[in-house]
């Protein structure tokens, strides 16, 4: 009888650890999230699942996920960092005056019939109102760029608001996969 009992004790510090850990690792280190919407399309599709990490600070073409608002959060890919310039021109991405390539959006690239994907525009042009993305901000859009509602739209994103990167796809199995910059 104490054998049993034992044992059953035993158990239930084992399951109560595990239940700790998952709560420790979730809340400070990674949190499963799903896509939704197409706004991330190509790189991302409507219901894919994704880890996000918590860890760090995000680097440019980073894809991160935000609080929009209370009740929904957002994936992005960062495109700006505090006190950046940020200027497209006949669908290029300028950053403090450099050109900079999106081997991400080339597939969407190609396809385009008329216009091009991403109209041209400042961050004078935007809700940010500024020259620079301000401090303690990211300017992020999704890779959909016709079809996204981001900082265009919605301005710079306060750090704060991150919830953090992601980087893996591990639902649908058949789309497992990096996401590379």
């Amino acid at each position: 009888m104490t054998k049993s009992r034992n044992e059953i004790l035993e158990w239930f510090k084992a399951l109560f650890i595990a239940i700790i850990l998952a709560f420790i690792i979730r809340t400070f280190f990674l949190t499963p999230i799903v896509v939704e919407g197409a706004s991330m399309e190509p790189t991302l599709q409507d219901q894919d699942r994704m880890i996000v990490t918590k860890i760090g600070e995000p680097k440019r073409f980073d894809v991160v996920v935000f609080h929009a608002t209370e009740e929904q959060d957002y994936i992005k890919r960062v495109i700006g960092l505090p006190g950046d310039r940020i200027e497209y021109k006949n669908d290029i991405l300028y950053v403090n005056g450099k050109a900079y390539e999106e081997p991400y959006l080339n597939e969407y690239k190609q396809n385009i019939t008329s216009g091009t994907l991403t109209e041209s525009f400042s961050l004078e042009d935007t809700p940010v109102g500024s020259a620079t993305v301000p401090e303690g901000h990211l300017f992020v859009m999704g890779d959909n760029r016709r079809h996204s509602q981001d900082s265009r739209h919605i301005g710079a994103i306060p750090m704060d608001k991150i919830v953090g990167t992601t980087k893996i796809v591990y639902y649908p199995i058949k789309e497992i996969k990096i996401i590379s910059k």
